[in-house]
């Protein structure tokens, strides 16, 4: 992300020098640690915000949505995170990535996922998600997303930051800018993919589909996606699956070609009624549709994690043993729940996570401390994974001149295993939700590790 220093005024406890001088010893894990309970301090400009959205005439009402209705899907604070975690980050998905790439990965995952799932791409798949919260022990991977939203509306907001005190000015100066420009590497990373079905044939057209469109919560970058699209000569359209047609001559919209799909839905099999006609196109190969059946299979359907978790069958499918020892440091213990084992995982659930194997946007996901009896009966009734809990990081920001401490987790935007973003979410409750007062997407500023941190001027 691009961050421009510009001064602000602060609001922050007037002790946080203090705070940053014990976390000294801590490197700039503990310098981030710090500022994110002490640095209190406005990053956004939300008026750089509504400019960089009014690139185009039709954007008023998109910049009114994002005003009236999703107040909270942007923070007005950014948050601090290691240098040395982003890297450790990186380096978990890199492993992963090359576990991945086993023939022999590929074949246990595939023979539990769905049919669509076995039919083969050279398209990889757009915008996988891999979240993170950081653990005593460092950045733990919570799950891994193959249609994680948000990737173009957190590269508009990192160009919306301003430094709001000189100290983190100071370590906005010391952080490289990106090397290309966001934008342009993902209207690239769409190219590739329908490069690596057709070739030089000509891109002319791109749906963006998801369920009732017009009512999702991150509309607002469909309709930026459409808009950068049509900048770069790629004619774009945004509708429902159950719009779409498929005949002879291939996948359609209202009579139009449609040559991409970029596929924002939930129904990641593509077995719903309504998604027949990509169901036909995936298997037929008539439109190139990313992410696809086959990335969910691989990546995200959580009863991967429990492989991921097992040292012996990584062996056994040939990974290395500097993978697995990086997998085992940076995803947690994951386990399939069953009914045999009921009394296990009821002793034990204070300290586990309960998702749904095949779940998303944490849908059916529970604490084991806040289960009650009846809950994990269900659970042991469903197809559940119990992962070992790693709660999340905190950020403090202030709401209406008073602190509050918000959960974050970090959420590593990927293509062909390299990192091309990293952005937090700040929220409350359970899970992220984006109706959180003072939370929403928050750019992340990696602090550098060469030097002991200099005292923070960030007080009230």
């Amino acid at each position: 992300m691009t961050l421009s220093p510009v001064s602000s005024p602060v609001s922050a406890p007037a002790d946080v020098n203090t705070i940053l001088a014990g976390s000294a010893a801590g490197g700039c894990a503990g310098m981030a640690e710090a500022l994110n309970v002490g640095c209190q301090c406005v990053s956004l400009d939300r008026q750089a915000l509504l400019d960089a959205l009014a690139r185009d005439p039709r954007d008023g009402a998109l910049q009114a949505m994002l005003a009236e209705s999703r107040p909270h899907l942007f923070s007005d604070s950014m948050a601090f995170v290691s240098a040395r975690h982003v890297r450790r980050m990186a380096d978990v998905v890199a492993a992963i990535e090359r576990v991945v790439a086993l023939p022999g990965w590929q074949d246990a995952v595939l023979a539990w996922a769905p049919a669509s799932a076995r039919h083969a791409s050279r398209a990889s798949g757009v915008f996988l998600g891999y979240d993170f919260h950081l653990g005593p022990d460092g950045p733990q991977l919570i799950e891994i997303n193959t249609n994680a939203g948000g990737g173009l509306l957190n590269a508009i907001l990192g160009r919306a930051q301003r430094a709001c005190c000189a100290e983190v000015a100071e370590a906005m100066d010391a952080v490289p800018g990106e090397a290309a420009d966001l934008e342009a590497r993902f209207v690239a990373m769409f190219r590739a993919e329908w490069q690596a079905e057709r070739g030089d044939a000509a891109l002319r057209h791109v749906a963006i589909v998801d369920e009732a469109p017009q009512g999702q919560y991150l509309l607002p970058e469909f309709l930026l996606f459409q808009r950068l699209f049509e900048r770069h000569g790629i004619a774009a359209s945004i509708c429902d699956p159950a719009e779409l047609r498929h005949g002879p001559d291939g996948l359609s919209l209202q009579g139009r070609p449609v040559d991409l799909v970029y596929n924002r839905l939930t129904d990641f099999a593509l077995a719903e009624p309504a998604s027949a006609a990509l169901r036909e196109a995936w298997l037929g190969g008539t439109a190139v549709i990313t992410p696809h059946p086959r990335a969910h299979a691989l990546y995200a359907d959580k009863r991967n994690l429990v492989l991921l978790s097992d040292p012996e069958a990584l062996r056994r499918l040939g990974a290395d043993e500097a993978t697995i020892a990086m997998i085992q440091a940076g995803v947690p213990h994951t386990e399939a729940v069953s009914a045999a084992r009921a009394d296990d995982f009821w002793a034990r659930r204070r300290g586990l996570f309960f998702k749904p194997a095949s779940g998303f946007g944490s849908r059916g996901a529970y604490r084991g401390d806040k289960l009650t009896r009846r809950v994990f009966d269900e659970i042991l009734a469903g197809d559940y994974i119990a992962q070992a809990f790693v709660p999340p990081s905190e950020r403090r920001v202030a709401v209406e001149g008073a602190p509050v401490d918000l959960k974050m987790d970090l959420r590593n935007y990927v293509y062909q295993g390299e990192v091309q973003l990293v952005t937090a979410r700040l929220y409350r409750g359970q899970t992220t939700n984006f109706r959180t007062p003072g939370g929403g997407f928050a750019p992340v500023l990696a602090l550098p590790c060469d030097e002991p941190p200099e005292p923070c001027g960030c007080h009230g």
